[in-house]
């Protein structure tokens, strides 16, 4: 009779065991896969830094060292040569190197964009002596190319305010946004594209917003995760990780509780920013409605604006794929999963 209660009693607990382990969220593996992140300096990399010390991008197998990129060139031609295996990046960059009109005469045909992170945060940003869209006749604005970036949402912008380049204003190429936002507070150029946060530091510094570009157009997608579809097919477990890793650190971003440890690290990885700014910055990018996409999906009415865009303003001009030939939900759908 004891043997009969012991065995029970062990195989009871052998039960509850398994039943717990199967309740119990997945182990990290042992052994995390490194993934080298390519992104433009800025505020918008805020979940990825939260990510990078809460620990969630260990926690679903991955480890991420960012890159910053002076500009999309270096970031395109980088991520198609495989220097890193994801670039954080417009969108639109990646149609205009899939296309053939990037800045660099370079086969992008193999990128796709996998996870969405926001709508851009686009905001025309002139220097203090403009306050209007007719006192920029006649100047000369910045971008990062006029073949890629947000060059052609501040051109839609200009056009649909009476503008049209070269017959009233000229453009330079001056890099990604944090050498744009330097270039402006310089005076070296009359306006440019800004990013949030870079419009709430130039606001403090007198700089005017003339628009917000973002909410002129409607839905647009700004920045995604693109990386070489050969590689991510053979690196899915890393790929998804990453992005289950980026939506947890939307979730904790989002809640209010975290607040504090929230600006603390929007102030250490922000060069100036100021307990007032990153205040600012955090109504502005944890926005209900129009801060960063709280699933991190791709917002495909979005890209379609893009590729209008760049139907309209690309050169050579040509008539794009359809808007699913340059996106592979099947990642991110898989990173939602519980």
């Amino acid at each position: 009779m004891k043997i009969l209660k012991i065995s029970l009693t062990l195989a009871c607990a052998g039960l509850l065991t398994a039943c717990a382990s199967l309740n119990a969220p997945p182990a990290a593996p042992a052994v995390k896969q490194e993934l080298r992140v390519n992104v433009f300096p800025g505020g918008f990399n805020w979940p990825i830094w939260v990510g990078q010390e809460q620990g969630f991008f260990g926690r679903n197998g991955v480890e991420v060292k960012t890159i910053n990129t002076p500009n999309s060139r270096e970031q395109l031609t980088g991520l198609i040569k495989g220097q890193f295996e994801i670039g954080m990046t417009a969108v639109d960059n990646l149609l205009a190197y899939r296309e053939g009109q990037g800045a660099v005469p370079i086969d992008g045909s193999n990128l796709i964009a996998v996870m969405g992170a926001d709508n851009g945060f686009l905001r025309v940003g002139a220097i203090p002596s403009i306050k209007t869209f007719a006192q920029l006749k006649g100047t000369t604005l910045s971008v990062d190319a006029l073949t890629t970036g947000y060059a052609f949402v501040l051109l839609e912008v200009l056009e649909r305010n009476g503008l049209v380049l070269d017959r009233d204003y000229k453009t330079v190429s001056a890099g990604g946004v944090l050498s744009r936002y330097e270039a402006l507070l310089q005076g070296k150029h009359s306006a440019t594209m800004l990013i949030s946060p870079f419009e709430i530091l130039a606001k403090e510094k007198g700089v005017n917003v003339l628009a917000d570009a973002s909410a002129a157009l409607g839905a647009y997608q700004g920045l995604v995760a693109g990386v070489r579809k050969t590689w991510a097919d053979n690196n899915r477990p890393a790929l998804v990780g990453y992005i289950r890793g980026y939506r947890q650190s939307l979730d904790w971003l989002y809640d209010p509780k975290n607040k504090e440890a929230a600006l603390a690290i929007f102030m250490k990885n922000v060069n100036g920013a100021t307990r007032q700014s990153a205040e600012t910055s955090y109504g502005v990018l944890l926005d209900a409605k129009n801060g960063f996409t709280r699933d991190a999906a791709i917002n495909v009415a979005g890209v379609r604006t893009a590729v209008q865009l760049r139907e309209k303003y690309g050169k050579p001009q040509k008539k794009m794929q359809p808007v699913e030939s340059y996106i592979d939900t099947s990642f991110h759908q898989e990173a939602s999963r519980r």
